[in-house]
Protein backbone atom coordinates (compact mmCIF):
# COMPACT_ATOMS: atom_id res chain seq x y z
CA UNK A 1 0.00 0.00 0.00
CA UNK A 2 1.07 3.47 -0.97
CA UNK A 3 2.14 6.22 1.42
CA UNK A 4 -1.29 8.13 1.77
CA UNK A 5 0.18 11.71 2.09
CA UNK A 6 1.56 13.17 -0.96
CA UNK A 7 2.77 16.54 -1.41
CA UNK A 8 -0.12 18.61 -0.43
CA UNK A 9 -2.15 16.30 2.01
CA UNK A 10 -4.14 12.87 1.35
CA UNK A 11 -6.34 13.56 -1.55
CA UNK A 12 -8.54 11.08 -3.77
CA UNK A 13 -12.07 10.76 -5.44
CA UNK A 14 -14.73 11.67 -1.59
CA UNK A 15 -16.34 8.82 -0.66
CA UNK A 16 -14.09 6.17 -3.05
CA UNK A 17 -10.47 7.04 -1.98
CA UNK A 18 -11.32 9.32 0.65
CA UNK A 19 -13.90 8.14 2.97
CA UNK A 20 -15.65 9.30 5.83
CA UNK A 21 -14.03 6.67 7.80
CA UNK A 22 -10.44 7.21 6.50
CA UNK A 23 -11.11 11.42 7.70
CA UNK A 24 -12.31 10.35 11.06
CA UNK A 25 -9.45 7.62 11.83
CA UNK A 26 -6.73 10.09 10.15
CA UNK A 27 -7.92 13.24 12.48
CA UNK A 28 -7.59 10.77 15.63
CA UNK A 29 -4.03 9.84 14.64
CA UNK A 30 -3.10 13.25 13.92
CA UNK A 31 -3.96 13.99 17.66
CA UNK A 32 -2.57 11.42 19.47
CA UNK A 33 0.31 11.98 17.35
CA UNK A 34 0.59 15.99 18.16
CA UNK A 35 -0.18 14.72 21.99
CA UNK A 36 2.75 12.16 22.21
CA UNK A 37 4.95 14.91 20.45
CA UNK A 38 4.25 17.46 23.25
CA UNK A 39 2.36 19.52 21.36
CA UNK A 40 -0.55 19.25 23.68
CA UNK A 41 1.43 19.31 26.99
CA UNK A 42 -0.50 21.33 30.10
CA UNK A 43 -3.42 22.49 28.14
CA UNK A 44 -6.81 21.70 26.54
CA UNK A 45 -5.73 21.48 22.98
CA UNK A 46 -7.42 23.39 20.22
CA UNK A 47 -8.11 22.54 16.38
CA UNK A 48 -9.56 24.78 13.74
CA UNK A 49 -11.59 23.31 11.18
CA UNK A 50 -12.20 24.64 7.29
CA UNK A 51 -13.25 23.39 4.13
CA UNK A 52 -13.83 24.80 0.76
CA UNK A 53 -17.81 24.00 -0.94
CA UNK A 54 -17.54 20.72 -2.19
CA UNK A 55 -20.52 18.88 -1.37
CA UNK A 56 -18.44 16.38 0.21
CA UNK A 57 -16.84 18.61 2.60
CA UNK A 58 -19.93 19.06 4.62
CA UNK A 59 -19.35 14.82 5.41
CA UNK A 60 -15.89 14.62 5.52
CA UNK A 61 -15.84 18.14 8.04
CA UNK A 62 -18.36 16.40 10.25
CA UNK A 63 -16.05 12.88 10.37
CA UNK A 64 -12.64 15.31 11.10
CA UNK A 65 -14.47 16.67 13.82
CA UNK A 66 -15.73 13.62 15.37
CA UNK A 67 -12.61 12.26 15.37
CA UNK A 68 -10.75 15.21 16.49
CA UNK A 69 -13.47 15.93 20.01
CA UNK A 70 -13.32 12.25 20.01
CA UNK A 71 -9.52 12.31 21.09
CA UNK A 72 -10.27 15.00 23.02
CA UNK A 73 -9.28 17.83 20.89
CA UNK A 74 -11.72 21.23 21.41
CA UNK A 75 -13.06 22.19 17.53
CA UNK A 76 -13.58 25.47 15.96
CA UNK A 77 -15.52 25.23 13.11
CA UNK A 78 -15.03 28.15 10.67
CA UNK A 79 -16.87 26.90 7.44
CA UNK A 80 -16.09 27.68 4.01
CA UNK A 81 -12.93 29.30 3.83
CA UNK A 82 -9.46 29.35 1.79
CA UNK A 83 -6.30 27.39 2.85
CA UNK A 84 -4.48 29.79 3.70
CA UNK A 85 -7.12 31.78 5.96
CA UNK A 86 -7.74 28.13 7.68
CA UNK A 87 -3.25 28.26 8.26
CA UNK A 88 -3.16 31.98 9.16
CA UNK A 89 -6.59 31.37 11.66
CA UNK A 90 -4.79 28.49 13.28
CA UNK A 91 -2.03 30.87 14.22
CA UNK A 92 -3.48 34.19 15.05
CA UNK A 93 -6.02 32.37 17.56
CA UNK A 94 -3.01 30.24 19.03
CA UNK A 95 -4.85 26.80 17.81
CA UNK A 96 -2.34 23.52 18.09
CA UNK A 97 -3.42 22.26 14.65
CA UNK A 98 -5.41 23.15 11.77
CA UNK A 99 -7.32 20.71 9.29
CA UNK A 100 -8.29 22.48 5.26
CA UNK A 101 -10.95 20.33 3.41
CA UNK A 102 -9.98 20.89 -0.07
CA UNK A 103 -8.60 19.42 -3.20
CA UNK A 104 -7.44 22.55 -4.78
CA UNK A 105 -7.67 23.15 -8.31
CA UNK A 106 -9.13 19.48 -8.92
CA UNK A 107 -12.47 18.38 -10.09
CA UNK A 108 -15.58 18.59 -7.74
CA UNK A 109 -15.72 14.45 -6.98
CA UNK A 110 -12.11 15.02 -5.05
CA UNK A 111 -11.64 15.82 -1.57
CA UNK A 112 -8.72 16.51 0.59
CA UNK A 113 -7.25 16.49 3.93
CA UNK A 114 -4.41 18.82 4.63
CA UNK A 115 -2.87 19.37 8.03
CA UNK A 116 -1.06 22.37 9.85
CA UNK A 117 0.75 22.49 12.71
CA UNK A 118 0.93 25.16 15.84
CA UNK A 119 1.44 28.18 13.93
CA UNK A 120 -0.06 27.60 10.63
CA UNK A 121 3.40 25.47 8.96
CA UNK A 122 2.46 22.65 7.23
CA UNK A 123 3.17 19.44 9.23
CA UNK A 124 6.93 17.77 9.20
CA UNK A 125 7.41 14.88 7.13
CA UNK A 126 8.13 13.01 10.11
CA UNK A 127 4.44 14.03 11.65
CA UNK A 128 2.79 12.99 8.30
CA UNK A 129 4.57 9.67 8.32
CA UNK A 130 3.78 8.71 11.86
CA UNK A 131 0.14 10.05 11.82
CA UNK A 132 -0.65 7.55 9.12
CA UNK A 133 1.67 4.59 11.21
CA UNK A 134 -0.98 5.39 14.12
CA UNK A 135 -3.80 5.18 11.36
CA UNK A 136 -3.11 2.33 10.07
CA UNK A 137 -2.49 0.19 13.44
CA UNK A 138 -6.10 1.53 14.74
CA UNK A 139 -7.49 0.38 11.51
CA UNK A 140 -5.73 -3.13 12.24
CA UNK A 141 -7.81 -3.24 15.87
CA UNK A 142 -5.08 -1.72 17.84
CA UNK A 143 -6.95 -0.03 20.98
CA UNK A 144 -6.40 3.33 21.79
CA UNK A 145 -7.18 5.44 24.78
CA UNK A 146 -10.21 7.35 24.82
CA UNK A 147 -11.31 10.30 27.04
CA UNK A 148 -15.01 10.34 28.45
CA UNK A 149 -17.21 12.81 30.37
CA UNK A 150 -15.16 16.32 30.88
CA UNK A 151 -12.54 15.29 28.45
CA UNK A 152 -14.13 14.31 25.29
CA UNK A 153 -13.39 17.62 23.25
CA UNK A 154 -16.07 20.51 22.50
CA UNK A 155 -17.03 21.91 19.25
CA UNK A 156 -18.30 25.32 18.36
CA UNK A 157 -18.62 27.87 15.53
CA UNK A 158 -15.95 30.12 15.49
CA UNK A 159 -18.00 32.41 12.95
CA UNK A 160 -15.78 35.54 13.38
CA UNK A 161 -13.07 33.69 11.27
CA UNK A 162 -14.10 35.00 7.82
CA UNK A 163 -14.22 38.81 9.41
CA UNK A 164 -10.46 38.14 11.14
CA UNK A 165 -9.01 36.87 7.78
CA UNK A 166 -9.87 39.41 5.69
CA UNK A 167 -9.15 42.42 8.37
CA UNK A 168 -5.66 40.43 8.04
CA UNK A 169 -5.25 40.98 4.31
CA UNK A 170 -6.02 44.60 4.52
CA UNK A 171 -3.71 45.39 7.51
CA UNK A 172 -0.78 44.23 5.33
CA UNK A 173 -1.60 46.11 2.26
CA UNK A 174 1.22 48.32 1.58
CA UNK A 175 -1.27 51.14 -0.29
CA UNK A 176 -5.28 51.58 -1.39
CA UNK A 177 -6.61 51.09 -4.46
CA UNK A 178 -9.53 53.46 -4.89
CA UNK A 179 -10.45 54.02 -8.59
CA UNK A 180 -9.36 50.82 -9.79
CA UNK A 181 -11.75 48.20 -11.27
CA UNK A 182 -11.09 44.71 -10.72
CA UNK A 183 -12.62 41.26 -11.60
CA UNK A 184 -12.56 38.34 -9.68
CA UNK A 185 -13.19 34.95 -10.38
CA UNK A 186 -13.98 32.80 -7.65
CA UNK A 187 -13.48 29.77 -9.37
CA UNK A 188 -17.25 28.80 -7.43
CA UNK A 189 -14.86 27.87 -4.71
CA UNK A 190 -13.57 28.84 -0.99
CA UNK A 191 -12.55 32.78 -1.96
CA UNK A 192 -15.78 33.34 -3.76
CA UNK A 193 -16.91 35.77 -0.12
CA UNK A 194 -13.06 36.45 0.88
CA UNK A 195 -11.51 37.94 -2.47
CA UNK A 196 -14.49 40.27 -3.28
CA UNK A 197 -14.95 41.52 -0.20
CA UNK A 198 -11.31 41.95 0.29
CA UNK A 199 -10.97 43.58 -2.43
CA UNK A 200 -13.95 46.09 -1.89
CA UNK A 201 -12.66 47.21 1.73
CA UNK A 202 -9.29 47.68 -0.31
CA UNK A 203 -10.92 50.77 -2.56
CA UNK A 204 -11.59 48.53 -5.20
CA UNK A 205 -14.69 48.47 -7.72
CA UNK A 206 -15.33 44.66 -8.00
CA UNK A 207 -17.48 42.84 -10.56
CA UNK A 208 -17.52 39.60 -9.97
CA UNK A 209 -17.82 35.80 -12.01
CA UNK A 210 -17.55 32.19 -10.66
CA UNK A 211 -18.72 33.58 -6.96
CA UNK A 212 -22.18 31.04 -6.54
CA UNK A 213 -20.82 28.33 -5.17
CA UNK A 214 -23.16 25.50 -4.90
CA UNK A 215 -21.49 22.46 -4.08
CA UNK A 216 -21.18 21.10 -7.28
CA UNK A 217 -19.58 23.69 -9.72
CA UNK A 218 -16.21 24.39 -8.16
CA UNK A 219 -13.37 24.73 -10.47
CA UNK A 220 -15.96 24.34 -13.22
CA UNK A 221 -14.67 25.74 -16.51
CA UNK A 222 -13.57 28.94 -14.10
CA UNK A 223 -10.87 30.09 -11.79
CA UNK A 224 -7.12 29.66 -12.83
CA UNK A 225 -7.55 26.86 -14.54
CA UNK A 226 -9.89 28.62 -17.06
CA UNK A 227 -9.15 32.04 -17.80
CA UNK A 228 -11.76 32.11 -20.92
CA UNK A 229 -14.34 33.82 -18.78
CA UNK A 230 -12.51 36.31 -16.42
CA UNK A 231 -10.80 37.46 -19.81
CA UNK A 232 -13.88 37.99 -21.41
CA UNK A 233 -15.28 40.01 -18.31
CA UNK A 234 -12.36 42.33 -17.94
CA UNK A 235 -12.27 43.31 -21.61
CA UNK A 236 -16.67 43.79 -21.60
CA UNK A 237 -16.36 45.82 -17.98
CA UNK A 238 -13.23 47.80 -19.06
CA UNK A 239 -11.75 46.67 -15.63
CA UNK A 240 -8.24 47.92 -15.05
CA UNK A 241 -7.29 43.70 -14.20
CA UNK A 242 -8.60 40.06 -13.28
CA UNK A 243 -7.81 37.94 -10.34
CA UNK A 244 -8.53 34.23 -10.74
CA UNK A 245 -8.55 31.77 -7.66
CA UNK A 246 -8.59 28.36 -7.44
CA UNK A 247 -10.77 26.12 -5.30
CA UNK A 248 -8.55 26.46 -2.37
CA UNK A 249 -7.56 29.90 -2.81
CA UNK A 250 -4.14 29.74 -2.78
CA UNK A 251 -3.05 30.50 -6.02
CA UNK A 252 -3.67 33.19 -8.27
CA UNK A 253 -3.40 34.12 -11.96
CA UNK A 254 -3.85 37.44 -13.09
CA UNK A 255 -5.39 39.07 -16.93
CA UNK A 256 -4.05 42.63 -17.63
CA UNK A 257 -6.65 45.18 -18.99
CA UNK A 258 -6.53 43.76 -22.77
CA UNK A 259 -7.58 40.21 -21.72
CA UNK A 260 -3.73 38.94 -21.46
CA UNK A 261 -2.87 36.25 -19.38
CA UNK A 262 -0.06 36.93 -16.06
CA UNK A 263 0.80 33.96 -15.32
CA UNK A 264 3.12 33.10 -11.63
CA UNK A 265 6.57 34.18 -13.15
CA UNK A 266 5.21 37.76 -13.95
CA UNK A 267 3.46 38.44 -10.96
CA UNK A 268 6.57 37.19 -8.82
CA UNK A 269 8.57 39.56 -10.62
CA UNK A 270 6.14 42.25 -10.26
CA UNK A 271 6.29 41.72 -6.51
CA UNK A 272 9.98 41.01 -6.34
CA UNK A 273 10.39 44.99 -7.44
CA UNK A 274 8.08 46.14 -5.29
CA UNK A 275 9.03 44.58 -2.17
CA UNK A 276 12.42 45.21 -3.32
CA UNK A 277 11.91 49.18 -3.57
CA UNK A 278 9.76 48.52 0.00
CA UNK A 279 12.79 47.17 1.44
CA UNK A 280 11.28 44.29 2.20
CA UNK A 281 12.86 41.24 -0.37
CA UNK A 282 15.22 39.66 1.93
CA UNK A 283 18.35 39.56 0.99
CA UNK A 284 17.51 41.08 -2.58
CA UNK A 285 16.17 37.06 -3.63
CA UNK A 286 13.36 35.45 -4.72
CA UNK A 287 12.77 31.43 -4.75
CA UNK A 288 11.33 30.07 -7.96
CA UNK A 289 10.90 26.27 -9.50
CA UNK A 290 13.16 24.75 -11.97
CA UNK A 291 10.08 25.25 -14.63
CA UNK A 292 10.14 29.04 -13.82
CA UNK A 293 10.13 30.49 -17.67
CA UNK A 294 13.87 31.41 -18.37
CA UNK A 295 12.57 35.16 -19.20
CA UNK A 296 11.83 35.60 -15.71
CA UNK A 297 15.72 34.27 -14.77
CA UNK A 298 16.66 36.55 -17.28
CA UNK A 299 14.60 40.07 -16.29
CA UNK A 300 15.56 39.11 -12.58
CA UNK A 301 19.35 39.08 -13.60
CA UNK A 302 18.63 42.48 -15.85
CA UNK A 303 17.17 43.88 -12.51
CA UNK A 304 19.84 42.75 -10.15
CA UNK A 305 17.26 40.47 -8.25
CA UNK A 306 18.73 36.86 -7.12
CA UNK A 307 17.18 33.95 -7.97
CA UNK A 308 17.40 30.65 -6.09
CA UNK A 309 15.56 27.69 -7.97
CA UNK A 310 13.65 24.68 -6.23
CA UNK A 311 12.09 21.21 -7.52
CA UNK A 312 8.88 21.83 -8.73
CA UNK A 313 6.04 22.16 -6.18
CA UNK A 314 5.54 25.26 -3.73
CA UNK A 315 6.23 22.67 -0.20
CA UNK A 316 10.09 22.75 -1.87
CA UNK A 317 9.73 26.95 -2.83
CA UNK A 318 8.69 27.25 0.87
CA UNK A 319 11.14 24.87 2.31
CA UNK A 320 13.97 27.17 0.96
CA UNK A 321 12.69 30.12 1.96
CA UNK A 322 12.23 29.40 5.74
CA UNK A 323 15.80 27.68 5.66
CA UNK A 324 17.23 31.26 4.50
CA UNK A 325 14.91 33.44 5.46
CA UNK A 326 14.02 34.66 1.96
CA UNK A 327 10.41 37.33 1.84
CA UNK A 328 9.19 35.95 -1.47
CA UNK A 329 8.45 32.54 -3.36
CA UNK A 330 6.44 30.92 -6.01
CA UNK A 331 5.55 29.23 -9.16
CA UNK A 332 4.48 29.42 -12.88
CA UNK A 333 1.13 28.07 -11.78
CA UNK A 334 0.30 31.01 -9.44
CA UNK A 335 1.53 29.60 -6.18
CA UNK A 336 3.02 32.91 -4.19
CA UNK A 337 3.86 32.77 -0.88
CA UNK A 338 4.55 36.06 0.81
CA UNK A 339 6.32 34.59 4.11
CA UNK A 340 6.23 37.99 6.03
CA UNK A 341 2.25 37.39 5.95
CA UNK A 342 1.60 33.70 5.23
CA UNK A 343 2.61 30.76 6.52
CA UNK A 344 1.28 29.54 2.64
CA UNK A 345 0.50 30.44 -0.97
CA UNK A 346 -2.31 33.07 -0.57
CA UNK A 347 -4.27 33.57 -3.52
CA UNK A 348 -5.90 36.54 -2.03
CA UNK A 349 -2.85 38.15 -0.61
CA UNK A 350 -1.28 37.71 -4.00
CA UNK A 351 -3.97 40.00 -6.13
CA UNK A 352 -4.31 42.48 -3.30
CA UNK A 353 -0.85 43.05 -3.40
CA UNK A 354 -0.30 42.72 -7.46
CA UNK A 355 -3.70 45.21 -7.83
CA UNK A 356 -1.88 47.22 -5.07
CA UNK A 357 0.93 47.92 -7.37
CA UNK A 358 -0.81 48.59 -10.27
CA UNK A 359 -2.53 51.76 -8.07
CA UNK A 360 0.51 52.77 -6.36
CA UNK A 361 2.31 53.08 -9.60
CA UNK A 362 -0.44 54.10 -11.91
CA UNK A 363 0.57 52.02 -14.51
CA UNK A 364 -0.52 49.01 -16.43
CA UNK A 365 -0.54 45.37 -15.25
CA UNK A 366 0.76 45.04 -18.94
CA UNK A 367 3.11 47.60 -18.61
CA UNK A 368 4.42 46.03 -15.18
CA UNK A 369 4.36 42.67 -16.48
CA UNK A 370 6.60 43.86 -19.24
CA UNK A 371 9.27 43.63 -17.04
CA UNK A 372 9.78 39.85 -18.09
CA UNK A 373 9.41 38.84 -21.85
CA UNK A 374 7.80 34.98 -21.66
CA UNK A 375 10.13 32.42 -23.85
CA UNK A 376 7.94 30.00 -26.14
CA UNK A 377 7.79 26.78 -23.74
CA UNK A 378 7.57 23.43 -25.05
CA UNK A 379 6.40 20.44 -23.15
CA UNK A 380 6.38 17.03 -24.05
CA UNK A 381 5.56 14.08 -22.50
CA UNK A 382 7.26 10.55 -23.16
CA UNK A 383 5.22 7.75 -21.85
CA UNK A 384 6.83 3.92 -21.47
CA UNK A 385 10.08 5.15 -20.96
CA UNK A 386 12.69 3.62 -17.86
CA UNK A 387 12.98 7.19 -16.48
CA UNK A 388 15.37 6.13 -13.68
CA UNK A 389 18.24 6.36 -16.81
CA UNK A 390 17.87 9.82 -17.21
CA UNK A 391 20.58 11.15 -15.36
CA UNK A 392 22.53 8.07 -16.89
CA UNK A 393 22.19 7.52 -20.00
CA UNK A 394 25.20 9.16 -22.13
CA UNK A 395 23.40 8.53 -25.09
CA UNK A 396 20.65 11.24 -23.27
CA UNK A 397 23.85 13.25 -21.99
CA UNK A 398 25.21 13.74 -25.79
CA UNK A 399 21.70 14.62 -26.85
CA UNK A 400 20.87 17.24 -24.00
CA UNK A 401 24.36 18.73 -25.04
CA UNK A 402 23.58 19.31 -28.42
CA UNK A 403 20.21 21.43 -27.84
CA UNK A 404 21.77 23.24 -25.23
CA UNK A 405 24.80 24.32 -26.99
CA UNK A 406 22.12 24.97 -30.11
CA UNK A 407 20.05 27.10 -28.19
CA UNK A 408 22.93 29.23 -26.23
CA UNK A 409 21.98 31.37 -23.77
CA UNK A 410 18.44 32.57 -24.69
CA UNK A 411 17.20 29.20 -24.33
CA UNK A 412 17.14 26.44 -22.19
CA UNK A 413 16.46 22.25 -21.92
CA UNK A 414 15.02 20.49 -18.73
CA UNK A 415 14.22 16.12 -18.68
CA UNK A 416 12.08 15.57 -15.69
CA UNK A 417 11.33 12.16 -14.63
CA UNK A 418 7.63 12.13 -13.60
CA UNK A 419 7.01 11.28 -9.66
CA UNK A 420 3.60 9.15 -10.41
CA UNK A 421 3.93 7.97 -14.37
CA UNK A 422 6.27 5.65 -16.30
CA UNK A 423 7.00 8.96 -18.30
CA UNK A 424 10.01 11.77 -19.10
CA UNK A 425 9.02 15.59 -19.20
CA UNK A 426 10.82 17.66 -22.03
CA UNK A 427 10.77 21.12 -21.47
CA UNK A 428 12.88 22.92 -24.23
CA UNK A 429 11.97 27.04 -24.02
CA UNK A 430 13.76 29.07 -26.34
CA UNK A 431 13.39 32.81 -28.11
CA UNK A 432 11.45 31.40 -31.17
CA UNK A 433 8.26 28.80 -31.05
CA UNK A 434 9.69 26.58 -34.03
CA UNK A 435 12.92 26.47 -32.85
CA UNK A 436 11.70 25.05 -29.48
CA UNK A 437 9.57 23.05 -31.13
CA UNK A 438 12.27 21.73 -33.25
CA UNK A 439 14.58 20.89 -30.39
CA UNK A 440 11.70 19.32 -28.05
CA UNK A 441 11.20 17.25 -30.38
CA UNK A 442 14.38 15.88 -31.24
CA UNK A 443 14.85 15.30 -27.45
CA UNK A 444 11.39 13.06 -27.26
CA UNK A 445 12.93 11.54 -29.69
CA UNK A 446 16.51 10.81 -28.11
CA UNK A 447 14.66 10.12 -24.86
CA UNK A 448 12.55 7.50 -26.86
CA UNK A 449 15.81 5.77 -28.04
CA UNK A 450 18.00 5.92 -25.21
CA UNK A 451 15.20 5.09 -22.66
CA UNK A 452 12.73 3.37 -24.44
Amino acid sequence: MGRLFGTDGVRGVANADLTAELALGLSVAAAHVLAEAGTFEGHRPVAVVGRDPRASGEFLEAAVVAGLASAGVDVLRVGVLPTPAVAYLTGALGADLGVMLSASHNAMPDNGIKFFARGGHKLADELEDRIEQTYRAHASGEPWDRPTGAGVGRVREYDQGFDNYVAHLIGVLPNRMDGLKVVIDGAHGAAARVSPEAFARAGAEVITIGTEPDGLNINHECGSTHLDKLRAAVVEHGADLGVAHDGDADRCLAVDHKGNEVDGDQILAVLALAMREAGSLRKNTVVATVMSNLGFKLAMEREGVEMVQTAVGDRYVLEEMKAHGFALGGEQSGHVIVLDHATTGDGTLTGLMLAARVAATGRSLADLAAVMERLPQILINVRDVDKTRVNSSEELAAAVADAEAQLGSTGRVLLRPSGTEPLVRVMVEAADIEQARTVAQRLADAVKSALG
